[in-house]
């Protein structure tokens, strides 16, 4: 990219320093993050809409200071939407930047902002999560635990009527998301979370543990629910990771974990673009109706009875 700004629907982005290398082992540019970011926007926006988001910089490249930014600074342009909600865990209000449309993606990749990461719920409701993820981090490099967990997890979420998406998460493992209602507050669905996981830990032991502690976990995979809590935040679909290659997280079809070639960081910023252009985005034809958790809560109970039964 050698212009110095870009047309972007009714805005026009002055874009600076596109020639600055932000992945120096791969020689990509920061110009070719606001391409890619462009490029993929139709897809990755409405994911992105009224979610109040933390922005991953880094001004120098990956290999220089770290930039991590909650608050919207005073230099925004008025046309970037923000959202004001309560601060985690202290007084006031955080005032967060909220991406509604292309220009304002191309706008945070003008600020070297590789990587957004999205509230699980939205700003007109953020005690409410719209959806529930679990974060399966398998021992070492150990991909293939993740993909069997995923499936595990899948299986559990359907005998509880419950649809789910998977995703890469552009590191060593996978997330499963599951859409809700916004009936249920974040207590409420991170204890519905932590069951599912109680469950598959005593399907089976060998494999899966709920231990933080690394040191307890004794190479089994951890299911890692702790993200469905307020003011957390995950890697939503498309967003590029600051690391080598420049891996994206990237939305996959259940099938497409029978790929033994897969792996989280399989897809790139130079390869997603061609992805999307012949096969779409996985998700969209996907149900996007949120779910309650009233009847699978019920279910799940029950299942949590048989196992303390069997424990006894």
């Amino acid at each position: 990219m050698t212009t110095d700004q870009v047309r972007v629907g009714r805005r026009t982005i002055q874009l600076s320093r596109t020639d600055k290398v932000l992945f120096p082992d791969d020689g990509l540019t920061k110009g070719d993050l606001v391409s890619y970011y462009e490029t993929v926007a139709p897809q990755m926006v409405p994911y992105l809409k009224r979610r109040p988001l933390s922005l991953e910089r880094f001004p120098d490249g990956i290999g220089g200071q770290r930039v991590f930014q909650q608050t919207v600074p005073r230099y925004f342009p008025g046309w970037i939407e923000t959202a004001s909600v309560k601060r985690v865990g202290g007084a006031g209000n955080v005032k967060h930047a909220v991406v509604g449309s292309t220009a304002a993606l191309v706008y945070l990749a003008n600020q070297a902002c590789i990587t957004p990461h999205a509230w699980l719920s939205r700003a007109d409701r953020p005690k409410n999560p719209d959806q529930l993820i679990f974060d399966l981090d398998p021992p070492g490099d150990d991909f293939p635990a993740a993909r069997r967990a995923a499936l595990d997890v899948h299986q559990l979420l359907t005998e509880l009527g419950l649809p789910s998406l998977v995703k890469t998460t552009g590191g060593k493992g996978l997330h499963v998301h599951v859409l809700l209602d916004r009936t249920a507050d974040f207590d409420q669905v991170r204890e519905f979370a932590k069951g599912v996981a109680q469950v598959l830990v005593a399907r089976d032991r060998k494999r899966y543990t709920t231990e933080q502690r690394i040191a307890k976990r004794e190479g089994r995979l951890y299911l890692d629910i702790m993200r469905n809590a307020y003011g957390q935040t995950a890697v939503p679909p498309y967003a590029v990771r600051a690391r080598s290659k420049a891996p994206v997280a990237t939305p996959l079809d259940w099938n497409e974990l029978d790929d033994r070639r897969l792996r989280g960081d399989r897809f790139t910023i130079r390869t997603v673009p061609r992805r999307l252009d012949q096969d779409g985005d996985p998700w969209h034809a996907a149900s996007h109706r949120g779910r309650s958790l009233t009847r699978p809560r019920r279910q799940l109970n029950e299942l949590l009875t048989e196992t303390e039964a069997l424990k006894a």
